[in-house]
């Protein structure tokens, strides 16, 4: 019999060279980056109308509604009026590159490579990366049917690598080993659609995590768990391992599918980013979940898959540095 190819081989890839093809020059990437974003033809951001006149002659817009405005006055806008590239100066073939590049690095791509692959700074590759994490938000409502998977772990480095200044930060603050100074997210998987979901949140208790998992679950989906005591009295059939006894594996019961997602994630921060802050972590789980999410789908879809979930989503420089309104802290750039 002969032996399976590893990993996704039943997926279509993109190579370098027809990537060097698709966006050969600027105007091949716009085009490419809208036939993604309007599958169904350009559209006014404005009013909605398909009535639009294409490739204006303008010294920066691309498209006119011939519906909304009067006269001289008549609305232009790019493929980038209403999504994270919104206000941007950098190329079309950057953005379309970073997809490329995000989509196609399992375990993501840092801010020092991208600005070395795309010839822009470091800051811009930073912010471009956080919008494209805006971008692979989830937006969909549908809850799982299970059997569901739900555990919570804990981001943040190790404190034996932290500085003495920190560690005694950390001891003035109350916080002894284990997951001092780190960041909880929670999550869940469902087995049926192999789709993920996962969110940082503050509190482990369990007002937080039911409340998390019943969000994101039908009435009658089973849930496997851990032996964690928040998850007792949880409003779905529960069935649980007790990982303190060794036990990780009980017939159907464990919840090795959402492990090995924290397993990837946690990969991608040792190995690319080398620190998620607080601050911005929730967008770095954006990233991993989108991506994991996305995985049976071939590179071009994932792509356009991204691209299209750009829509409606604006996140300028300014809110992205801002302070934090949470605990967690309002650390500015993380290294990549």
């Amino acid at each position: 019999m002969a032996q399976k190819a590893p990993g996704k081989a039943h997926r279509k890839g993109v190579t370098l060279f027809e990537v060097a093809e698709m966006f050969r020059d600027e105007q091949a990437a716009r085009r490419w980056l809208e036939r993604e974003f309007w599958p169904d033809g350009p559209f006014c951001p404005k009013c909605g109308s398909f009535n639009v006149q294409s490739d204006i002659k303008h010294k920066s817009a691309t498209h006119r509604c011939r519906d909304c405005g009067t006269g001289k006055t008549k609305t232009m806008f790019t493929v980038r009026i209403g999504t994270v590239m919104e206000g941007t100066r950098l190329p079309y073939r950057s953005w379309a590159i970073a997809i490329y590049l995000l989509t196609t690095n399992l375990k993501g791509v840092s801010s020092m490579k991208l600005h070395r692959e795309l010839g822009i700074t470091q800051k811009s590759a930073w912010f471009m990366l956080h919008r494209l994490r805006k971008a692979a938000e989830a937006s969909g409502t549908a809850t799982f049917g299970g059997p569901v998977e739900a555990d919570e772990t804990y981001v943040g480095g190790k404190r034996a690598n932290m500085s003495n200044a920190k560690r005694h930060e950390l001891a003035e603050q109350g916080f002894g080993r284990g997951p001092a100074g780190k960041t909880a997210v929670v999550g869940v998987k469902d087995r049926e659609t192999k789709q993920v979901r996962a969110k940082v949140t503050e509190r482990l208790d369990a007002p937080a995590l039911q409340g998390f998992v019943v969000e994101n679950t039908a009435p009658d989906a089973t849930v496997y768990t851990d032996e964690a005591s928040a998850y007792e009295g949880l409003p779905r059939h529960h069935e649980s391992v007790k990982h303190s006894a060794s036990e990780y594996v009980r017939g159907q019961i464990h919840t090795n599918g959402v492990e090995s997602f924290w397993s990837m994630m946690k990969r991608g921060y040792i190995g690319i980013y080398h620190k998620m802050s607080p601050k911005h972590l929730h967008r770095y789980v954006s990233e991993f979940a989108g991506r994991h999410n996305d995985r049976e789908s071939d590179t071009v879809d994932q792509m356009g898959n991204l691209v299209r979930g750009m829509a409606g989503k604006q996140l300028t420089y300014e809110q992205l540095i801002a302070p934090s309104n949470s605990h967690f802290g309002a650390d500015g750039h993380e290294g990549c």
